[in-house]
């Protein structure tokens, strides 16, 4: 039975961080090549409410994810294993700090208004600069967590 919530947990984290490396690589692929042609009157409505929306969501997530890789971290405490959610637990932790401390000021600036189209274009370079960053962070959460289903196939 414990094993079976363990493995049920191992689940629920691969989910979350397989949102995560989803909503990064989309950004990276489909959105940010689309950065230059927002204008300020345009850009509120593919950005504000998106961005809120999933600042919302995840925030949720996120918490889901911390309980998630704890626990992971505890089921693996006697294994070799134990590396890879501690690496996942890490990378979630970083990511948060760099949403809280940078990004998120940022989005804050973009919703009250932005009517410089220099200023606009500035905050979204800097935006995007950020959530390279942090898809990185995502990319490696979920690799870690891949190798962690991966390798006990061996």
């Amino acid at each position: 039975m414990v094993a079976d919530l363990l493995i049920a947990n191992k689940v629920l984290l691969l989910l979350c961080t397989s949102m995560y490396l989803g909503t990064g690589w989309s950004l990276l692929l489909f959105s940010f090549p689309t950065a230059s042609d927002l204008t300020v009157d345009n850009y509120a409505l593919v950005f504000n409410r998106p961005v809120a929306r999933a600042t919302s969501f995840f925030t949720w997530m996120t918490t889901v994810m911390l309980a998630s890789a704890a626990l992971m971290i505890a089921g693996d405490a006697r294994s070799a294993y134990v590396v890879l959610p501690v690496l996942v637990l890490a990378a979630v932790v970083a990511a948060t700090l760099l949403t809280v401390l940078a990004i998120i000021p940022i989005n804050r600036e973009l919703d009250a208004g932005i009517t410089d189209p220099a200023v606009l274009q500035d905050h979204l370079s800097r935006w995007m600069a950020l959530n390279k960053v942090r898809v990185g962070l995502w990319t490696l959460q979920w690799t870690c967590l891949a190798l962690a289903f991966a390798l006990r196939q061996r």
